[in-house]
C-alpha cells in the first residue's frame, strides 16, 4: 500500500473551477409552477384520459395476487415455485378457514410454499421458493 492520502485522486479547487467553466450552462426551458398555483387543465385532462385511471375492479391477471381471499372469484388457488417446479393447490374455502378471509393471496401462497420448501441453503438471501401465483 502506498502512503499517499486519498486526496491525490480528487482534483484541486482550481482544476474543479476549470472543469466547471468548460461545461455548457443549461437553463431550464420553462420555469416550474409556484407552490400556490394550480396545475394546468391539460395535465388533469391527460390524467383522466389515462387508461389506468379507470378505477373499478382491479385486473386479476395483473394484481390478482394482491387481492384478499374474499375478493377472489375462483374456488381453486394455485401457487407454484419457479425454483423447484413444485405446485401447491388449495381451495379458497380452506385458505379462508386457515388464514382468514381478509388474508392477501400473495401472503397465503408464500406461506404455503415456505411451509414445505425443499430449497434451504441457510442463507437468508437464497432461502425459500420463488412463487408464481395462479387462480383457476
Amino acid at each position: 500500500m502506498a502512503d499517499r492520502p486519498a486526496s491525490w485522486r480528487m482534483p484541486t479547487p482550481k482544476q474543479m473551477q476549470k472543469m466547471a467553466a468548460t461545461v455548457p450552462r443549461r437553463t431550464p426551458p420553462m420555469r416550474g409552477l409556484p407552490p400556490n398555483e394550480d396545475l394546468p387543465p391539460e395535465y388533469w385532462q391527460a390524467v383522466l384520459q389515462d387508461p389506468r385511471a379507470g378505477g373499478g375492479r382491479p385486473d386479476h391477471s395483473v394484481s390478482g395476487r394482491l387481492l384478499q381471499l374474499r375478493q377472489i372469484p375462483q374456488h381453486l388457488l394455485r401457487v407454484g415455485c419457479r425454483r423447484c417446479g413444485r405446485m401447491v393447490e388449495i381451495h379458497k374455502a380452506d385458505a379462508a378457514r386457515l388464514y382468514g378471509p381478509e388474508a392477501i393471496w400473495r401472503d397465503v401462497g408464500r406461506r404455503l410454499l415456505d411451509n414445505t420448501c425443499r430449497s434451504r441453503t441457510g442463507r437468508h438471501e437464497e432461502d425459500g421458493c420463488w412463487p408464481t401465483f395462479d387462480m383457476s
